[in-house]
């Protein structure tokens, strides 16, 4: 494994699944607390109603967080987002087995989830024929795409590249019909140039950004250009 992934957060919990790491504790943590929607969608998806899948979610990982699935976690899950999917639909399954369907909460939850939010990102789902794991797999890119946004967003805060960051957004991700470079540039007071420097500039950036994002949730170096590849053919599709 590249030693520089010994410290990012999927590859510290892995190496720590067989103890009680506060580190990894603190890791996986922000891990959930950062792709909690699209195992919510996924359960959803599944057919649980809204109040269900908050239940389950959480009890989920109330069971995660205290480490008590961790310690079956094979090597060749070396992807975060593959753990969740997989350990995810064997705790549903045990939960209806032992409970026959009955809510289930956890006595503390260990994370807060706007599940008020999350039903409204949800209903923009369309109604067809995809699969939970579809579901899940498209919400999962989303998040990790919106969650760069909003590292890029935070880098200009606060500075005159906050008005050309929500100008050029659109053409980083797709998010809405790309403008011409004259129509930004006009609408900046900027040249046409300038505009596609400042746009060079931009997406070089969340690329950087988009790798170190991924790079948190997989175990070593090889797979991030694989995820990104993955990633973004799942937007696509």
């Amino acid at each position: 494994m590249d030693p520089r992934f010994q410290t990012t957060r999927w590859s510290l919990i892995l190496a720590a699944r067989s103890g009680r790491s506060p580190d990894s504790r603190e890791a996986l943590e922000a891990l959930c607390k950062a792709y909690w929607f699209p195992l919510y969608a996924f359960i959803r998806r599944l057919g649980f109603g809204a109040d269900e899948a908050r239940d389950l979610t959480q009890g989920y990982f109330a069971r995660l967080i205290e480490h008590r699935d961790l310690k079956d976690v094979r090597p060749d899950l070396g992807r975060f987002r593959s753990f969740l999917l997989g350990s995810v639909k064997h705790f549903v399954s045990n939960e209806l087995d032992r409970q026959r369907a009955k809510k289930r909460a956890p006595e503390r939850p260990l994370l807060s989830l706007d599940t008020t939010e999350a039903e409204r990102l949800y209903r923009f789902e369309p109604v067809d024929a995809l699969t939970p794991e579809s579901v899940f797999e498209r919400k999962w890119a989303a998040t990790v795409v919106q969650r760069t946004l909003e590292r890029l967003r935070a880098e200009s805060t606060g500075s005159p590249r906050a008005a050309r960051f929500e100008a050029l957004r659109g053409h980083l991700a797709g998010e809405e019909p790309p403008t011409s470079h004259r129509e930004l540039g006009a609408r900046l007071g900027m040249t046409e140039d300038a505009v596609k420097v400042s746009l060079h500039r931009l997406r070089r950036r969340f690329g950087e950004l988009l790798r170190e994002e991924i790079r948190d949730t997989v175990r070593d170096r090889d797979d991030v250009d694989d995820e990104i590849r993955h990633l973004l053919g799942v937007l696509k599709s």
